[in-house]
């Protein structure tokens, strides 16, 4: 009789280790919405996948992955939140601020990881960055437009005018569109301002503002991202400099930008999701802001369009050696001036 138990016994034993290993060994359920496709938010997208990957997490074998792209339409981004509702995920991933809004209803049962959101505590997605009090963390470009807006007067000292262009519906836009009209404001800068609402509205706006002021500004805004080949075309047509929020879109025919390498930013959004996957809770994990480590990005084939122009051209320079170049840009400039 002691035998039979001493066997019913290991055989349960055994059950039990197989169900412990099964549970340990559960395919994890990753939802991804990303907003709109264009260079930046593709680029994190591409470099999340990656760092996933890096992480031991492969598709179809220990992780599911569901991806929605919301086509910058708020009413898809928010059919797919509802479709995310059902799919009883172990964490959501979105990619930019329009649709961490939208999945952010979800956080009441399932944990929240944003990329691209410039302004965290403005969008209401959490009160704090250091304890994110939500279910939603994530990681933050937040931009330094003074810093980009410092490099714009160093090149250009005589700007008055400066034009900016973004969604008026996209919080994160709002948000830096303000940092601008702030920074005008003390350097004694006059803001002139075209809003759109979408894609179909960029040319038309874009040709008007461009020939209206010295240099365009456009923040990390989605819709203008997405049309970037229009907005560069009618700045290089109307000869002004057009400054940007990413370095992507400077890749896309911006002409320079101070900022992040997105490529960092959607390796720590995974890094982030596979410490929810491992338990760890979303108050514990800071959100992450990149405003460290900067890089001037400058668009080369732009400044080879305005040298064919004749037209006088600051060559890019390390960060220790700038204020010479600039120095002697001006010094030929002041020179042509006079001839």
């Amino acid at each position: 009789m002691k035998k039979i138990y001493k066997q019913i016994l290991l055989a349960l034993s055994v059950l039990l280790m197989v169900g412990c290993q099964n549970t340990n060994t559960k395919m994890k359920k990753v939802a991804i919405i990303q907003y709109m496709e264009h260079a930046s938010l593709d680029t994190i997208k591409a470099s999340f996948d990656q760092q996933m990957e890096n992480l031991g997490y492969k598709d179809g074998e220990n992780v599911e992955y569901i991806f929605k792209n919301a086509q910058g339409d708020n009413n898809i981004a928010a059919s797919i939140t509802q479709t995310f509702q059902s799919e009883d995920a172990d964490v959501v991933v979105a990619i930019a601020t329009p649709v961490a809004q939208s999945v952010a209803s979800l956080s009441k049962t399932t944990p929240i990881v944003f990329a691209a959101v410039s302004d965290p505590i403005g969008a209401k997605l959490t009160t704090s960055l250091e304890h994110p009090d939500k279910n939603i963390t994530g990681t933050s470009d937040e931009i330094q437009v003074d810093l980009i807006l410092d490099r714009a007067l160093q090149l250009q000292p005589d700007l008055k005018t400066l034009g900016v262009i973004y969604n008026k519906g996209e919080a994160n836009s709002v948000t830096n569109i303000q940092k601008a009209k702030d920074y005008a404001k003390t350097h004694h800068l006059t803001i002139k301002e075209a809003t759109i609402t979408n894609v179909n509205e960029v040319q038309s706006a874009i040709d008007v503002l461009a020939n209206q002021c010295d240099a365009v500004f456009a923040p990390n805004d989605n819709t203008v991202a997405s049309a970037m080949n229009v907005v560069s075309h009618a700045c290089i047509e109307a000869k002004v400099p057009l400054y940007v929020g990413a370095d992507s879109m400077v890749q896309e025919g911006g002409f320079l930008s101070v900022g992040i390498n997105y490529e960092d930013l959607g390796k720590e959004t995974a890094n982030m999701v596979d410490q929810v996957l491992n338990g760890t809770p979303v108050s514990d994990i800071p959100v992450k802001v990149f405003k460290d480590d900067l890089n001037v990005y400058v668009n080369e084939d732009v400044m080879n369009y305005a040298r064919q122009s004749g037209k006088l051209v600051l060559d890019y320079q390390a960060p220790d050696a700038l204020a010479d170049a600039c120095n002697s840009f001006y010094d030929q400039v002041w020179e042509a001036e006079q001839k």
